[in-house]
């Protein structure tokens, strides 16, 4: 399986749907899908039932999971590709800004 160019806790800005030009946090990564989930992005309404947890039930709104292709790593505020540079060893995620490669974390 290949390496995620987008991890756990990256700030993303949407490109592609209905909630195109939206930023955000990466809450979670699910590789087999291709599917990330971005705080605040791609709403969606969820109708719950009365439980132990949740006296009340009712309809609470949370976010939904969008395509990993339709977000980009915002480098420095601006949207940016992701590489990779090294061997297995020293393998490190880097921007490509600019036709230079910028190293991430």
């Amino acid at each position: 399986m290949a390496t995620a160019k987008i991890k756990k806790n990256d700030l993303v800005k949407v490109i592609a749907g209905k909630d195109k030009g939206k930023e955000g946090k990466v809450l979670s990564v699910d590789l087999k899908n291709n599917k990330v989930l971005v705080e605040g992005v791609n709403m969606v309404f969820k109708h719950t039932k009365p439980n132990m947890q949740n006296q009340t039930g009712g309809i609470i709104e949370k976010e939904a999971p969008i395509d990993i292709s339709n977000v980009m790593y915002l480098y420095k505020g601006k949207p940016v590709r992701i590489g990779f540079t090294g061997e297995k060893a020293d393998k490190v995620r880097v921007a490509k800004v600019d036709g230079k490669l910028e190293k991430i974390d």
